[in-house]
């Protein structure tokens, strides 16, 4: 990255959220650098814009999704102009317009007044508004959201730092040089997840349904998701080698009886195929656990998401104390003379999950994995000991690959965290551009 230089002078800006300033910097309130707009179409047949953290894009109506009824009134917008979705300063945004359109009449639409600067420069102000959350601590509240929306008054009259025409061209073109540098190396490092994760489901694949010794004689297995297999494994369905497949359900008042503490209540966004994610894990009583004894998770249960976008997510119940689930999950234990609760993991893991999955998400059954459905399910099927040894050899494989890819989202962070202070030091003068 490029060398840091800092303002020979600084002043106090006198602005809360801006801090000191070059002393040759001013401040002058929104409303004298910009204008609001409210232009109506009328009538149909704009492109429709919306707006998102990468850009202002013609919306593509053959998505899914919502849609209004009459387009007829929304608000104009011309290329050139700001968008900015003022109704929601937690994960809305803004940006310039590239194209004509219209856009929500929910939006707020506004221009930079002839001769009052570079619109460029005051993009990244208004962005690290948003990344910041400096509009969001200004907002006004609606209840269960905190305070998050924008009124016209409070943002007109927001205070903005007024370099020169020319310091906002080069802190702008800095930033666009800066910022496509590191969202080349995010890119990367993104594709290079993607990979590890292919490699990953890859060799599980491989070592559930082909087994480690590469000269082994195979077979046909006769099951679609397995394909060939060494000749001296069979298959077996699941509900021979398990002694339970069933899931919990959700007490009586659902989220209301949910507590802080208490017994661990398992729910499908704590399911992940690399274990279980407990940072937003629910509670319930003494009580309610005891009334859905019949659902309590045991000791290396395996736990299989079997509804929604998640549908399919496996990992193991690997904690010794006591937990619960809900209907969205699973709980498939085995018979561990038969079937090891961590080979079954990786087969549910590997490629062969999501085409079992998908075998039974055709018609009316799109909802999710039925029981009677799970039990049908066949797997490869070696002997315990030779279970034990994929399992050993695919603890060490893919720990290795967790954390590479643990490396490349460590980089990501560390980027995208780096790329929102730079963006706010250059813009409010704290780091001075060449």
């Amino acid at each position: 990255m490029a060398e840091v230089m800092r303002y020979a002078e600084m002043k106090d800006s006198g602005v809360d959220w801006l801090g000191e300033i070059p002393s040759h910097w001013n401040v002058a309130r929104l409303k004298y650098l910009f204008s609001i707009k409210k232009d109506i179409a009328g009538k149909d047949g704009y492109t429709v814009l919306s707006v998102t953290q990468r850009g202002i894009v013609p919306k593509n109506m053959m998505d899914k999704g919502q849609f209004a009824m009459d387009y007829s009134k929304y608000q104009i917008v011309t290329s050139g102009e700001f968008i900015m979705n003022h109704m929601d300063l937690l994960t809305g945004w803004v940006d310039i317009s590239s194209y004509d359109g219209v856009t929500s009449p929910d939006y707020r639409v506004f221009f930079m007044k002839k001769g009052a600067g570079y619109a460029p420069y005051y993009r990244y102000i208004f962005q690290t508004c948003y990344t910041c959350r400096i509009f969001y601590g200004l907002g006004q509240g609606v209840a269960g959201f905190g305070r998050w929306r924008l009124p016209a008054e409070l943002f007109l009259n927001f205070e903005l730092p007024i370099p020169s025409i020319e310091e906002q061209q080069a802190i702008a073109s800095y930033l666009d040089d800066q910022c496509t540098q590191i969202d080349d190396i995010i890119a990367s490092a993104k594709v290079s997840i993607e990979e590890y994760k292919a490699w990953k489901a890859s060799v599980i694949y491989e070592a559930v349904t082909k087994g480690l010794d590469a000269s082994a004689e195979m077979k046909d297995s006769g099951v679609g998701w397995i394909g060939m297999m060494p000749s001296h494994w069979g298959t077996i369905a699941l509900k021979l080698a398990t002694s339970k497949i069933g899931s919990g359900k959700t007490p009586s008042g659902g989220a209301e009886v949910y507590s802080s503490e208490g017994i661990m209540f398992l729910r499908s966004q704590n399911v992940y195929n690399t274990g279980l994610i407990l940072d937003d894990v629910s509670f319930i009583s003494e009580e309610i656990d005891e009334e859905m004894k019949n659902t309590r998770v045991q000791y290396r249960d395996v736990l299989l998401n079997i509804t929604g976008g998640s549908i399919g997510r496996c990992c193991l119940f690997d904690k010794k104390e006591r937990a619960n689930v809900n209907q969205h999950v699973c709980i498939i234990r085995t018979i561990q003379e038969k079937i090891l609760p961590e080979y079954l993991r990786y087969f549910w893991n590997s490629a062969c999950g999501p085409v079992v999955v998908e075998k039974f998400q055709t018609g009316g059954n799109r909802a999710g994995l039925n029981f009677e459905q799970i039990g049908s399910v066949k797997i490869p099927w070696p002997a315990v000991d030779e279970q034990q040894k994929i399992v050993a050899h695919l603890d060490s494989l893919c720990r290795e690959i967790d954390q590479l890819i643990s490396e490349k989202e460590g980089l990501i962070v560390d980027l995208e965290s780096y790329k929102k202070s730079l963006i706010y030091e250059v813009v409010t003068g704290k780091r001075k551009v060449a």
